[in-house]
């Protein structure tokens, strides 16, 4: 045997009697304490509340959820509407050519596997749910000041336009600009992993490492709550299916074993690293998401639902500036609130940590390009999706005079999806199929998010060559993707945390109070997000001025301080 054969032997033989890396977790060292625990004990002490006294627990979120809507609801609405116009603009400007980890920096993924995994990323259950559900209320009970008649086909125009605004460009606007900044400040730049680096472009030395932690421990504050009440909203889905389709009666066991599954599926997932896990399940959730809408397109009522789909666009851009101002309704009225603003306030609340995955696993491709697949692509599907089951559902509703509102009124807003599939050929494949989707849909987006959660809370992400060490996530040889020991038990602690808060709350209590709490980390967020648009402008500026934004040297990387200017 060579010595090179032997050095290799004995290297091998070292690493098979290594300990497991989660026995490696050293809970003092390994973690950043005062990034984990302040969301850990908040969302602990929150839950124990609403379990002992619910009613007190929802009246007092109730409140502070009211006050803000009330106090903020001008700035959510222009706020998100500048996030649009600054893509846009950021788009034609000379900062749209930066290629995001410098101009020789190579992707992590191909554009289809980037595509997928943003789509599933963003859309998690939400579009799932709420695209059969959501238009019932707008048919039949539209804005008082507007004067529409329910259930006429006036009503039904401003429903589809009215899904199109809570659903396409607007929202993902949200997600789509802290995204790119981050990732322009990550890679480029060559930042900390942490919501701070967002800021220091427009902030400078106003954010320090303490600071940072703060910024990540309210997003991640948020983020497990609105994780929390959207496992909910699929566990209830998924029961609610199994009823339907196997006659399982919908306890709190059978609630608990589907909770179970999901967070053994999304935190397995999680744990496998990004290619093995979240790209192979975004792959197989973007195609059954295009053969179902496919589907619903083809056996539902194709004709209403081109018809209905082009009235609504035709009224969504006619009115598009009215709608995100809050002057589409009468002053009075508070439908605005109850709605456009409400869905502001909970896209703000999962944007910042959203935007730290997104903007990870973008290396490699222009700001024009991520921008045509953060924002233009997601908010295309979600139109053609909105249309095609918004669109059915409608259809249906009218044809059983009212019969989807009805099985809403019964079986609760889970119901109207399987009621429509009660209309589509093969309708038990087709319910137990949607059943797949949904498990799928939470899975993509849990595991994406744990991975981002985990990654806040490690002091791993402390080290400047975060940049670098993505590339090791996404190998799928056995010694890349193997995960730190810090990571691996994060990623066990938060996604056990949130499949137990989200059984106890649906079983024990009820989702409306941590769907609020998810509401509530809107304020901060949005505060955040529009510091971040002005650090977007700074590196507009900067470009314009001939900074390139090219990243320092590898040897050089351990300096996190930003490019001169900065």
């Amino acid at each position: 045997m060579s010595h090179n054969a032997a050095k290799a032997l004995n290297a091998k033989k070292a690493l098979a009697k290594k300990p497991p890396a989660w026995l490696r977790f050293d809970i003092k060292n390994d973690i950043k304490h005062s990034v984990f625990w302040p969301p850990f004990l908040l969302l602990l002490a929150a839950m124990v509340f609403s379990f002992i006294d619910l009613a007190h627990f929802l009246r007092v979120v109730t409140n502070i959820n009211d006050w803000i809507l009330d106090t903020f609801a001008w700035l959510f609405s222009f706020s998100t509407l500048c996030l649009l116009l600054s893509l846009i603009a950021t788009f034609f400007s000379p900062l749209g050519k930066i290629r995001i980890g410098g101009s020789r920096a190579t992707p992590l993924l191909s554009k289809w596997q980037w595509f997928s995994i943003t789509l599933c990323t963003t859309l998690a259950t939400g579009i799932l749910f709420w695209s059969a559900a959501e238009p019932m209320f707008h048919f039949y009970e539209p804005p008082v000041s507007l004067n529409i008649e329910a259930q006429s086909e006036a009503a039904a125009v401003f429903t589809m336009a009215t899904m199109f605004m809570h659903w396409t460009f607007t929202p993902y606007a949200i997600y789509c600009l802290p995204a790119l900044v981050f990732a322009l400040c990550f890679y480029n730049l060559q930042m900390p992993f942490s919501l701070g680096s967002s800021l220091r472009p427009f902030l400078g030395k106003l954010i320090t490492p303490a600071t940072g932690k703060v910024i990540d421990a309210i997003a991640l504050f948020a983020l497990v709550a609105g994780m929390a009440s959207s496992l909910g909203t699929g566990v209830l889905m998924l029961s609610g299916g199994l009823e339907s389709v196997l006659g399982l009666p919908n306890t709190k066991t059978v609630m608990a074993l589907v909770c179970a599954a999901i967070v053994i599926t999304f935190v397995a997932s999680a744990v496998s690293g990004l290619q093995k896990g979240i790209a192979k399940l975004s792959n197989l959730n973007a195609k059954i998401f295009i053969v179902a809408c496919i589907f619903v397109l083809l056996f539902g009522p194709t004709s209403y639902v081109f018809s209905l789909g082009i009235e609504g666009l035709i009224d969504y851009g006619t009115n598009f500036f009215a709608r995100s101002l809050n002057t589409y309704t009468g002053p009075n009225d508070d439908w605005p609130k109850l709605w456009i603003v409400f869905y502001w306030a909970n896209w703000y609340a999962w944007a910042p940590v959203v935007a730290l995955f997104l903007g990870r696993i973008a290396r490699g491709y222009t700001v024009r390009q991520f921008i045509v697949v953060n924002l233009v692509l997601p908010a295309l599907f979600a139109m053609i999706w909105m249309s095609t089951f918004s669109g059915s559902t409608l259809f249906f509703d009218q044809e059983l005079n009212g019969g989807i509102r009805q099985a809403m009124d019964t079986s609760g807003a889970e119901g109207a999806i399987y009621s429509l599939f009660d209309n589509l050929p093969i309708s038990a494949i087709v319910a137990t199929i949607f059943i797949c989707i949904t498990f799928i849909s939470y899975v993509t987006a849990a595991d994406s998010n744990t991975d981002t959660m985990s990654n806040l809370c490690s002091t791993d992400s402390d080290e400047p060559e975060t940049a670098a060490s993505v590339e090791c996530a996404t190998d799928t040889t056995e010694d890349a993707s193997a995960n730190s020991g810090s990571l691996l038990m994060l990623k066990f602690v938060w996604g056990i945390s949130i499949g137990v808060i989200a059984w106890v709350m649906v079983s024990f209590a009820s989702i409306d109070g941590i769907k609020m709490m998810s509401n509530l980390g809107g304020l901060p967020a949005m505060f955040i997000i529009i510091c971040v648009n002005a650090s977007l402008f700074v590196l507009i500026y900067r470009v314009a001025r001939g900074n390139m934004l090219e990243p320092k040297p590898a040897k050089n990387h351990r300096n996190i301080d930003p490019p001169e200017g900065f």
